[in-house]
C-alpha cells in the first residue's frame, strides 16, 4: 500500500508541476505594449520586452543594447555591452560588440575588440578578413591588406574574403 501511495503523491507532484509550469507561460504583450504610444516610449517599451525575453542571451542583448546605443541612449547601451563584456564573453561577443562600435564611428573601441578577438582565434580568416577590410574602410590600408593577406593565405576560396575586401576598397560598409 505505501508504494501506491508513494506513486500517487510522485503523479500529483508532477501534475501539479506541469500546470504550474505551462500557467507560467504567459503570451508576450504584442502591440497593445507599444500601440498609441509615442515612437520614442513604444521604442523603449519594444526594448525592455526584448531584453525580458533575452533570459540573458549574449547576441540578443548585443542586439538590443545596439539599438539603444544607436538610438542615441549610449549610457544603457553601454552599461549592456559592459553586461556582456564583463560576463562570460567570447570572441563572437567581442565581434559583434566592435561592428556596434565601428558603426558610430568609435574606432578604438573597435579596434580593441577586433583585436581581443583575433588574439582569441588567430587562424579565424573569417575574422581577419572582416578586420582587414575595417581597416580599410578606416583608412588604415596597410593594417587591412596584412589581415586580408593572412585570410586569403589560409582559405582563398571563400566567396565572403573577397565581398569583404570589395566592400573596403569601395568604401561600403557591411551589412
Amino acid at each position: 500500500m505505501k508504494k501506491v501511495a508513494v506513486v500517487v503523491m510522485a503523479a500529483a507532484c508532477l501534475t501539479a508541476g506541469v500546470g504550474i509550469g505551462y500557467a507560467a507561460k504567459v503570451k508576450g504583450p504584442g502591440m497593445t505594449l507599444m500601440s498609441g504610444k509615442p515612437a520614442k516610449e513604444a521604442g523603449v517599451a519594444a526594448l525592455k520586452e526584448a531584453e525580458r525575453l533575452a533570459e540573458g542571451g549574449s547576441w540578443e542583448l548585443i542586439q538590443i543594447a545596439r539599438a539603444y546605443y544607436l538610438s542615441g541612449d549610449k549610457a544603457t547601451g553601454q552599461a549592456m555591452l559592459d553586461n556582456v563584456l564583463n560576463g562570460k564573453s567570447k570572441s563572437s561577443d567581442w565581434f559583434r560588440i566592435a561592428r556596434v562600435y565601428s558603426e558610430v564611428g568609435e574606432n578604438a573601441k573597435a579596434e580593441e575588440l577586433f583585436l581581443r578577438a583575433l588574439a582569441a582565434d588567430p587562424k579565424d580568416d573569417s575574422g581577419q578578413a572582416e578586420v582587414g577590410a575595417w581597416y580599410i574602410r578606416t583608412g588604415q590600408r596597410e593594417k587591412g591588406e596584412e589581415l586580408l593577406a593572412k585570410a586569403f593565405a589560409r582559405n582563398s576560396e571563400d566567396i565572403w574574403h573577397y565581398v569583404r575586401a570589395g566592400e573596403a576598397y569601395m568604401g561600403v560598409s557591411p551589412k
